[in-house]
């Protein structure tokens, strides 16, 4: 097993790694527990999980939502809420999460909420959820016009990575993760680029030096007041060409197309050069990414989502631009005909 502790001012939460880790996270179960889940994880995963944490007791207070961006809706909070109030869950309860980012979006923020806040769990089932979104407390769900809008910072408890899960995953799953593992190795890790290369072939090292990498930002800066910001890199036109193709793009290979805008833009202001554009497309292309964009999403749909940005002050967008391979900075302000210029050349090229 593995464990990576995100250490924050009021309270800190172990992320546990590894098929041997169920034991030690199911102290962390404590009270009535509602569980959440997502129906598509197959063969019977999430039971046989369940059963190990807590024996046949844990297959009671199961709350079914499908997954993916569909499940992030206010409408979606409302009916979970209703059912943990149904299933009686009070403070000294549990909320369990089992299923990709969008379920711990969901249930981590409904936790959030229930009674001004109880206790919740994350057991993320994809390898994009494993390496990014299961840490560092965002929940929320998404408003007709932008993602993420309405949400809580709320830490787990626990969160366990299972790697049994991964057998589960569809491959074009696995190919959406990549877009977050190599923005972790372009701005904080380098170290992950040759696992990247020949396709991770220790899957559970890369899971935790993800995770220790954002770790390390989230412990300085847990409300994304300041340098937490780095974590969005490749995420503000990646945001904003989800909300254009109607939430219907993976994230990963949206992020993807974000990292390829936020470098080139990087470089026409000077910040970075030729190299570091050419060894992150290279990174992104050996593992399929981006991939086709849909035809009907254009450069202007992109352009009239992005000043919803959840990074903007004051109507301007913060931009996070890489230096340099391992370094990159947040904050920037880019003039608007560079970024319409860079947005129509990414999507003519992918």
């Amino acid at each position: 097993m593995r464990r990576v502790t995100v250490s924050l001012p009021l309270a800190s939460y172990p992320v546990l790694i590894g098929s041997d880790a169920g034991a030690e996270f199911a102290a962390h179960l404590r009270g009535p527990v509602v569980t959440v889940f997502d129906p598509g994880i197959p063969d019977g995963a999430v039971f046989e999980l369940l059963r190990e944490l807590r024996g046949e007791e844990a297959l009671h207070n199961l709350v079914s939502v499908e997954g993916g961006e569909a499940a992030k809706t206010l409408s979606s909070l409302g009916r979970l809420l209703g059912r943990i109030e149904r299933l009686g869950i009070d403070r000294g309860g549990t909320v369990l999460a089992i299923g990709g980012g969008t379920i711990g979006d969901l249930a981590g923020f409904a936790a959030a909420v229930w009674l001004r806040g109880v206790r919740y769990l994350n057991v993320p089932t994809t390898l994009l959820s494993m390496v990014d979104s299961s840490v560092g407390g965002k929940t929320g769900v998404n408003t007709e016009r932008s993602k993420n809008a309405v949400g809580a910072f709320w830490q787990p408890a626990a969160v366990l990575v299972d790697p049994r899960f991964l057998a589960t995953l569809p491959e074009d799953q696995v190919a959406s993760a990549y877009g977050e593992i190599v923005k972790y190795a372009v701005t904080l890790d380098p170290e992950l680029i040759p696992s990247i290369e020949s396709g991770l072939p220790d899957v559970e090292e890369v899971i935790e030096r993800c995770v220790r990498a954002k770790a390390s930002v989230v412990g300085g800066d847990e409300r994304d007041i300041g340098a937490r910001a780095i974590l969005n890199y490749g995420h503000t036109v990646g945001h904003a060409l989800e909300e254009a193709s109607g939430y219907t793009l993976a994230h990963g290979r949206a992020v993807a197309v974000g990292m390829r805008a936020a470098a080139r833009i990087s470089r026409r202001l000077g910040l970075c050069d030729d190299e570091f554009v050419g060894l992150q497309d290279s990174l992104l292309a050996a593992r399929g990414l981006p991939g086709p964009i849909p035809p009907e999403i254009t450069a202007e749909d992109v352009l009239e989502a992005l000043p919803r940005d959840k990074k903007s002050r004051n109507g301007e967008i913060g931009w996070v631009l890489p230096r340099r391979l391992g370094q990159a900075e947040t904050g920037h302000r880019v003039a608007p005909e560079i970024v319409a210029e860079v947005v129509a050349e990414i999507l003519g090229t992918v």
